[in-house]
């Protein structure tokens, strides 16, 4: 017996968040954008391990009451958009499906082939827009994973506070004191 067809219709008005409600859970990212919807592919094993092992430093570095959470959706000024990992603070409601950007210390995005443009120029414009205090990009180096540390300057842009490599564990104070040690996780 052949499967229904999902059918849908883009609104006839900008995308919203209650109309992400509609589309399939097919494994899909969605998400939305100045009232346009971005459809990013499923990533691969490989990005969600990086991801994983990134949410278990954060997780096992947290203070009493911090949350890491794979995946949850963070409300941005014109859109709703799907950080890999985001720290929330002690006092973020529990239970919702989308933060606001007020509950969200630290957002991290691991780099992918799709997602290369909007990890380093869109998602940060939008993050640093909501007020989100600072944003992780990482990205595979020929070596390991090397995060980009940025923090939000004047409330509106966020400026590079510095990198780290597999070769160079720092201590870093966002978004608690920690040392970050990329070279644990996979390459």
């Amino acid at each position: 017996m052949a499967q229904p067809r999902y059918e849908w219709r883009p609104p006839e008005r900008g995308w919203r968040e209650q109309d992400l409600f509609d589309l399939p859970e097919d494994g899909n990212r969605y998400e939305i954008i100045d009232g346009s919807l971005h459809v990013t592919p499923p990533a691969g094993p490989d990005h969600h391990e990086l991801a994983d092992d990134i949410r278990m430093a954060l997780r096992q570095a947290a203070p009493a009451g911090w949350r890491v959470i794979r995946e949850i959706g963070v409300r941005v000024p014109g859109g709703n958009l799907i950080p890999d990992v985001t720290v929330l603070t002690p006092d973020a409601p529990r239970g919702r499906m989308w933060a606001e950007a007020g509950d969200v210390a630290l957002v991290v995005e691991v780099e992918s082939p799709g997602s290369r443009r909007h990890d380093r120029f869109t998602k940060p414009a939008l993050y640093a827009e909501a007020g989100v205090a600072a944003y992780w990009r990482v990205e595979r180096g020929d070596f390991g994973p090397v995060v980009y540390r940025y923090e939000l300057a004047k409330g509106d842009h966020y400026q590079l506070l510095g990198t780290v490599g597999p070769d160079d564990p720092a201590r870093v104070t966002e978004p608690w004191p920690m040392t970050l040690d990329p070279s644990a996780w996979p390459r």
